[in-house]
């Protein structure tokens, strides 16, 4: 009979940013992508709040994959995405994205000092920032939840002090196909039912970033 065993290994995690490392920077955004994104073409979503004391810094999730659109083989053309992790082996792969995201912050900030800091996580992002600062010892300012709610595995009691200690934004659009009005009111009263202050922002708009709402977000 199998015996399922683990080794920790190395392994070179990709990232990219908008702006200078510099003392002068003020302002410091951690921005995770949605399920099937990729670091680079995220990034891009956040042109329209770059400022010379912002630094913007987008992480990509550690397992990527073909994504495919047809019955055939992938090509050398095939598009690729990355997703934070599955269902295979799952807390396994949230306690490697959690140390993963820890350390990216802690070389970040080693290098810029004191800076107000707000982590936006969009989709399937929203529920890695979620357990990557309830779980792991980085400390930040804000947390947007964007077209995201809490993980199904989410301890609000545990967490509750965390949730207390953060600024906590969600941010969805109307016609959003994977939020139904009654999901967002049960994450609402969710959230009342444990005194977790939170901001609720919409736009008009579906399962996807707004740049009229993030300038919002960022004045």
């Amino acid at each position: 009979m199998s015996e399922e065993r683990h080794i920790t290994v190395k392994r070179t995690a990709r990232y990219y940013v908008l702006g200078e490392e510099s003392p002068d920077i003020d302002d410091v955004w951690f921005v995770c992508h949605g399920y099937g994104s990729l670091a680079s073409e995220f990034i891009d979503e956040f042109d329209s709040i770059a400022a010379p004391r912002r630094l913007i810094v987008a992480p990509e999730a550690l397992n990527r994959y073909y994504i495919s659109t047809a019955p055939e083989f992938h090509g050398p053309d095939s598009k690729v995405g990355a997703t934070w992790m599955t269902r295979e082996d799952r807390e396994v792969e949230i306690g490697d994205y959690v140390r993963y995201l820890d350390d990216l912050y802690t070389s970040i900030m080693d290098r810029i000092g004191v800076a107000r800091v707000t982590v936006l996580g969009f989709s399937q992002g929203g529920a890695t920032a979620n357990r990557w600062l309830s779980r792991g010892s980085s400390r930040v300012d804000r947390l947007v939840m964007w077209g995201s709610t809490l993980p199904a595995d989410a301890d609000l009691n545990e967490a509750a002090e965390f949730f207390r200690l953060v600024d906590l934004t969600l941010v969805y659009g109307l016609r959003d196909q994977y939020a139904s009005q009654g999901m967002i009111e049960s994450y609402i009263e969710t959230l009342n039912s444990h005194s977790i202050p939170h901001h609720v922002v919409t736009f008009d708009g579906g399962h996807r970033m707004d740049r009229d709402t993030l300038k919002g977000l960022a004045e």
